[in-house]
């Protein structure tokens, strides 16, 4: 039977607010290269997930039980720590325009595997709306010349998979009977920090950080880390997985914006109708979305403790998941 997220009423309001993850992830290579130490990803991963992650947990004091300390730990290292490690490492191998078309293949990842795992429809029109996003990005950000190195494809594709199967199963998933699901985030980012903790020993440690430094790490930790992964599940358990995964695609788009407004970049014609594709592709996308969808909106327990809904309206029930 084909699954419903969220009806039309509902469908602006979680859509705006669950965009605001990846503007916010946009901002991360500007922070990164303008207030943290140079040469140290794992540490900027670790402290963006684990300090995020205890603050959630020392304030909900809830901890998994039963099956959900396996499904918090796959989770949290593929939402968290893995995706982290991937994307860090695709940094350092590929130029900053080919990683983000590589990653933004997530999208296609999703409609291809959603339902394989959750049951729900292929839609054509969802199809497009991917192939038309890698379209647009790679018209947005590559420049010319650019040369493609195989390991880093292969590790920008092993992060698009990771932000893929982090989605669905965070949908399949849901959040556990009577558990907030910003308690659930805080799972998901101690779990995923602590497994990039041995890869940060090989790393090592900067000499010293500047307030600067701490400011940017309080940054990605609270805002790039707490929020905008809180917002970002909650998203996921109201909308349609694609939809979600389509967002992504907003992180190039803003970072393009973020360098012509501080930077002074300029745009060629050809980003341009780059940036208007990545606009036609999230139409698209949420348009198929949209027809014949009457049903009420699947709620996940404790997701609007986060943000609450804007909009009056009746809930279905809720789905229930293992405790």
């Amino acid at each position: 039977m084909q699954k419903r997220y969220g009806s039309l009423g509902w469908l602006p309001m979680n859509l705006l607010i669950t965009a605001l993850t990846p503007v916010i992830w946009a901002t991360t290579y500007y922070v990164t290269t303008e207030f943290l130490p140079p040469g140290r990803p794992i540490l900027a991963g670790v402290l963006r997930a684990l300090p995020a992650g205890l603050i959630i947990l020392a304030w909900f004091r809830v901890l998994p039980r039963g099956q959900w300390w396996w499904k918090a730990t796959v989770l949290g290292v593929v939402n968290i720590g893995a995706f982290f490690g991937f994307l860090f490492w695709t940094a350092y191998l590929l130029p900053g325009g080919v990683a983000a078309v590589v990653t933004n293949t997530a999208p296609l990842w999703v409609i291809g595997l959603a339902p394989l795992i959750l049951g729900t429809r292929l839609k054509g029109m969802q199809v497009i709306a991917g192939v038309v996003a890698i379209i647009g990005v790679a018209a947005l950000v590559l420049g010319p010349g650019v040369q493609l190195n195989t390991l880093g494809v292969l590790t920008g594709l092993g992060g698009s998979l990771c932000m893929a199967f982090g989605i669905i199963l965070a949908k399949k998933f849901g959040t556990p009977e009577g558990v907030p699901g910003l308690a659930v985030t805080g799972w998901q980012l101690t779990i995923g920090g602590l497994f990039l903790v041995p890869f940060l020993l090989i790393e090592g440690l900067p000499d010293h950080l500047t307030a600067t430094n701490i400011g940017g790490y309080a940054y990605l930790g609270l805002i790039g880390g707490a929020f905008a992964y809180g917002i970002w599940f909650r998203g996921i358990a109201l909308l349609d997985p694609v939809q979600v995964a389509m967002l992504g695609i907003l992180s190039p788009l803003t970072a393009t914006l973020i360098g012509v407004v501080f930077n002074d970049e300029r745009l060629s014609p050809v980003q341009w109708a780059g940036g208007v594709a990545v606009v036609v592709a999230l139409l698209l996308a949420n348009l198929a979305s949209v027809p014949g969808r009457g049903g009420r909106g699947r709620r996940q327990p404790g997701v609007d403790k986060l943000i609450p809904e804007l909009t009056p309206g009746a809930e279905a029930p809720p789905r229930r998941s293992d405790r």
